[in-house]
């Protein structure tokens, strides 16, 4: 899967980018239609639910998957949007069994 790592209003440094690379190649296993991915990672102003936020949008044929967590690593963030997309893989799949 080709992915596409965007860092907003900070640099990402090579922990961070391969920590990304690695949880989107497991989850390549589970997207097999996937034909590329986008994380986009930022910093938000919310330090309360934390100050870091996520986005992983997949491109699957036919639409788009998007999940966005919001936590106080990236981390964590990446960790639930990923949790999300599988879930979101699990009911694509149901459509095109069905």
């Amino acid at each position: 899967m080709n992915v596409h790592i965007q860092s907003v209003k900070f640099d990402a440094d090579s922990k961070l980018i391969e920590f990304v690379e690695a949880k989107m190649a497991k989850l390549d296993r589970f997207a097999d239609r996937s034909t590329g991915a986008d994380v986009i990672l930022k910093l938000d102003k919310d330090h309360d639910k934390g100050n870091k936020v996520a986005t992983i949008t997949l491109h699957m044929p036919g639409e788009d998957l998007v999940a966005e967590h919001q936590a106080k690593t990236f981390e964590e963030s990446v960790d639930e949007a990923i949790d999300a997309l599988k879930r979101q893989l699990d009911k694509f799949k149901g459509k095109f069994d069905k």
